[in-house]
């Protein structure tokens, strides 16, 4: 898919055709196929929650901030639809933010670990960011994984929230980060003009560019996957700071 939100804002007729209209072409394809044993997993997304408040489950309406979550609402109502009319096996799998050292960079989870571990070796200086006071729901994408194969499992296709229950800002991410790669940072400033500065060398390593804000953000995503914990029996292995670990020892 497009799988990028900030992203949509610049390609929005592109993002729907992939990400609304794809899903859709897949199912009607599976209609006329008629072989019972295809099944269909769809990879939604916790941003359709948007602007509702945390934390969200199977049952919080949808406010979507972006043509990518707007795509994604479409494309997880396609689903139910052709379930329910043509008895086709079809799940949505709401997955909150993963991650792992496969993200690309231009996700800010690799771009944070990539851009400090590089700070660390002396092969960049400065890394600029977007809003820090996002907040989401991190879990480890090898969890994730896990529960999309147990939500294909189930005799009967249903929909699940995958999460962790927990919720992170960007700057909570930046600061455990940092302290693990023993780089001893202090924030300063408030709004664009916020910085981090390195305690030993004195120098700014991170500022805020308006340029890498959402037109329209999502503040914070909280998911509950109590349904998932009790139908699936799935549950996440990997804490917030294993991922971090994880990522970091990759990118080293």
């Amino acid at each position: 898919a497009q799988s990028h939100v900030k992203i949509s804002f610049q390609i929005p007729e592109y993002t729907s055709d992939v990400n609304a209209i794809g899903p859709l072409r897949l199912l009607e394809i599976i209609r006329h196929y008629k072989r019972k044993k295809i099944k269909f997993y769809q990879a939604s997304s916790s941003e359709m929650f948007g602007k509702s408040k945390p934390p969200q489950n199977e049952k919080t309406v949808f406010l979507p901030r972006s043509v990518y979550s707007i795509a994604k609402v479409f494309a997880y109502h396609s689903v139910i639809h052709y379930r329910e009319a043509y008895n086709i096996h079809a799940c949505n799998g709401i997955l909150f933010n993963h991650e792992s050292p496969r993200r690309g960079v231009n996700f800010v989870t690799k771009k944070i670990v990539q851009g400090l571990v590089r700070i660390k070796k002396g092969k960049q200086k400065i890394l600029v960011l977007g809003n820090l006071y996002a907040k989401r729901d991190w879990g480890h994408a090898k969890d994730y994984v896990e529960s999309m194969w147990k939500i294909l499992q189930q005799k009967k296709p249903d929909d699940f929230v995958i999460s962790t229950n927990t919720s992170k800002s960007v700057k909570d991410f930046i600061n455990i980060c940092a302290k693990k790669l023993n780089i001893n940072i202090f924030w300063k400033n408030t709004g664009l003009n916020e910085i981090a500065v390195d305690k030993k060398t004195k120098k700014t390593i991170i500022k805020v560019d308006k340029k890498y804000f959402r037109e329209t953000e999502v503040d914070n995503l909280i998911g509950d996957y109590s349904k998932a914990r009790r139908v699936l029996k799935w549950k996440p292995k990997y804490t917030f700071d294993k991922l971090v670990e994880d990522m970091i020892k990759n990118e080293i």
